[in-house]
């Protein structure tokens, strides 16, 4: 790979505009900062070749110069142990072919943690290029009585120094006016020099690599150093003829000098311990902070667990209550739409495929987008706050009885607001069979797909009238600790059969509580509602629209009744209706089943359009109302209490999302591990249905 070319490549629009690159650790607020500096003018894809997000926006400077961000991974060093630190480190060393060379960085560090933020700082000041340093959380370092003397560090490092406050906006135009008014220079910091022979071992060690093509011939130590450092060289671009040569080299490196590596870090701890004894002063005495209080209660065995239950409880009785208001005024605008297009054509086809296709389907689903919104805007808060790192902590003790640490418990945590993050996310397991079974348990997690569905059952089951909402929020719960039960069962049944391994302990990095960035947790929520409207407006409308067509044709005299059943939809369901009517199913539930082997969502909207076609009413009744007046030909109701507890143990159990099958077999490289996925978790699925509607029905339910 060409160092050259990939500095000269501007792949990017408006190339001729500086390009500041974002760096820090996790938890720095370097996101914060750049949703703050950005706003809504930026674009996320993910980095070619690699399931790691991109985000690149637009800032302008006081006088209406702009300036383009990229918001690069975090990391906690260049010497890369991950895809997002891989990322990270060839951004910075201009290696990768499709994102330009940086031109400025900016290095956001957590002022409340400046050893550890200031190991990666330092790293990236060796590289030479210009940089702003912007010390983030001031306040908490100040709430420790951390006294900060911002110009002597400024002096030391040659470079700018921006105390910030990012969550409030303070320090924000400071850092605008260093990046536009000329003040971003080269830093002048030199950390230990490298020892003679591990430098005469390195510069061998590139020749070999830049003969091989690993390496451009011009490259700096930096590179071999930080490549020879990587335990899986193929996360990084490293053409497999040539992964040979890097494991080599490394060989040759420990067997030369054993422990080399270790001693690079000391000695770079040692320097950063150096520098902070000129700039930094901290009371002799540890003060204790309010972080030191609450996690006294959060963190505690027993009250950390009923403090995390009753977050979550709170959270789904928000969704029950605060989300009704919503819903009602979306599921009474799109009935007004479909009465208005009722009056203005004339009755035929056409008409009936926007009203009982396009307009049913859309809204049947469009109608939970509050509560899902809600969701993730928790979600956002416990992220900013702090504490999902703290649910993470007090998971690992559950995570290690089946085999697994807390880190696998942060891709299944993320997995409840979509599996596909979620399974990216386990990238960063260094051991591969605890991230292989993590990817096989992380569907579990109850995600926003899921929600509609609940959102429309639990209410069926349990009317609002006669339970109230603390009962719907505590059933629902019930539905998040069901998936999450049934991950740590099959997580331990292949750590204890096909993957036996020995689990790892965790080392997590508990931040500071902090006030939350609302502005940066609503443009997140923003986000994920383009999408969500983006889904709806294309894929959930084109099956709706071919959900009307096979609930449709061929067309039959009789009623609409006998003309579903006609139906190729209809036809469809009749045929797996034997399968699945001894879980309590119907023939119309079995053509949301099919139709919801694309996303579990599609079942709201397959009912929703199934119900239209059949109604011989002119009038579009809410989805909930027609599920009450189903029935079995003897009369017997098919959405009875016991049947809507199985349609969402399905549903909690079913592996229903083509998006999640995709990315499996992209993270596992082959079709074997998706398709055992779904087929373990689809028979999962069918035998808790049974078993929840035989048994139910034996007790008299």
């Amino acid at each position: 790979m060409s160092t050259a070319a990939a500095k000269d490549s501007r792949t990017e629009p408006g190339a001729d505009t500086q390009l500041f690159a974002l760096v820090g650790n996790p938890n720095c607020g370097k996101t914060t900062v750049f949703n703050a500096l950005t706003g809504l003018r930026q674009k996320v894809a993910n980095y070619p070749g690699v399931t790691v997000e991109k985000k690149i926006g637009e800032c302008f400077s006081q006088h209406g110069k702009k300036m383009r961000i990229i918001d690069l991974p975090g990391a906690y060093s260049l010497n890369a142990r991950s895809p997002d630190e891989a990322v990270l480190r060839d951004v910075l060393l201009g290696r990768r072919k499709d994102t330009p060379k940086p031109d400025h960085i900016i290095c956001i560090a957590d002022a409340s943690n400046l050893e550890r933020n200031l190991y990666l700082v330092t790293q990236v000041l060796e590289l030479g290029l210009p940089t702003i340093l912007a010390l983030n959380m001031v306040d908490v370092a100040e709430a420790k009585h951390w006294r900060i003397d911002v110009a002597k560090l400024s002096e030391e490092l040659g470079i700018p120094v921006i105390p910030m406050q990012a969550t409030s906006g303070k320090g924000l135009l400071e850092l605008k006016i260093a990046m536009s008014q000329g003040r971003v220079l080269k830093p002048k910091w030199h950390s230990a020099p490298l020892p003679e022979a591990i430098k005469t071992e390195l510069m061998q060690s590139r020749d070999v690599l830049a003969e091989a093509g690993a390496l451009d011939k011009g490259a700096t130590l930096l590179e071999p150093l930080y490549l020879l450092s990587e335990h899986d060289p193929l996360h990084h671009g490293i053409d497999s003829a040539h992964v040979e040569k890097v494991a080599t080299q490394r060989r040759s490196m420990e067997k030369s000098f054993p422990g080399w590596e270790d001693q690079l870090v000391n000695d770079r701890y040692a320097a950063i311990e150096r520098l902070c004894s000129l700039f930094l002063r901290r009371p002799e005495t540890p003060q204790e902070t309010l972080t030191d209080r609450l996690d006294r209660v959060l963190l505690h065995p027993v009250w950390g667990f009923a403090a995390l239950v009753a977050v979550l409880c709170f959270l789904f009785y928000l969704i029950f209550t605060v989300a009704a208001g919503p819903m009602e005024l979306i599921e009474a605008t799109f009935n007004g739409l479909g009465e208005w297009v009722q009056a203005h054509m004339a009755p035929g086809d056409l008409r009936d495929l926007i009203v009982q296709g396009a307009i049913a389907g859309v809204s049947g689903v469009l109608i939970f987008l509050p509560q899902i919104l809600l969701l993730f805007f928790f979600i956002g808060l416990m992220e900013d706050t702090g504490y999902m790192a703290r649910i993470a902590f007090i998971m690992d003790w559950l995570m290690s009885k089946v085999g697994l640490n807390g880190k696998s418990f942060l891709p299944v945590l993320s997995s409840y607001a979509c599996a596909v993050p979620g399974i990216m996310a386990t990238r960063t397991i260094d051991d591969p069979k605890h991230r292989l079974i993590t990817i096989l348990v992380a569907p579990f997690a109850s995600c926003s797909a899921r929600l509609p569905v609940y959102g429309l059952l639990i209410p069926a089951m349990l009317p609002r009238e006669t339970a109230g909402p603390m009962t719907q929020a505590a059933l629902m719960l019930g539905m998040y600790a069901l998936g999450t039960g049934g991950a740590f069962f099959f997580a331990w049944l292949f750590n204890k059969g096909i993957m036996r391994g020995v689990s790892s302990p965790m080392i997590l990095e508990m931040p500071d509580y902090r006030m939350p960035a609302l502005k940066s947790i609503l443009l997140h929520v923003w986000e994920r509602a383009s999408l969500f409207l983006k889904r709806a407006g294309s894929v959930i409308l084109g099956l709706s629209i071919l959900i009307w067509a096979a609930s449709t044709y061929p067309k039959s005299e009789g009623t609409p009744s006998e003309q579903l059943a006609h139906s190729l939809a209809g036809r469809a369901g009749h045929l797996i209706e034997p399968l699945i009517k001894p879980l309590g199913y119907d023939w119309k539930i079995g053509i949301g089943l099919i139709s919801s082997f694309a996303a579990r969502e599609v079942f709201v909207n397959t009912m929703s359009v199934v119900y239209s076609v059949e109604s011989e009413e002119e009038d579009l009744q809410p989805l909930r109302q027609r599920l009450s007046g189903e029935r079995w030909p003897e009369g017997r109701a098919i959405y009875s209490p016991l049947v809507c507890l199985s349609l969402m143990v399905f549903y909690v159990f079913a592996m229903q999302c083509i998006s999640t099958i995709a990315i499996v077999k992209r993270e596992t490289n082959g079709w074997r591990w998706p398709l055992f996925q779904l087929g373990y978790m689809t028979s999962t699925a069918y035998v808790m249905s049974l078993l929840v509607y035989q048994i139910g029905t034996f007790l008299g339910f």
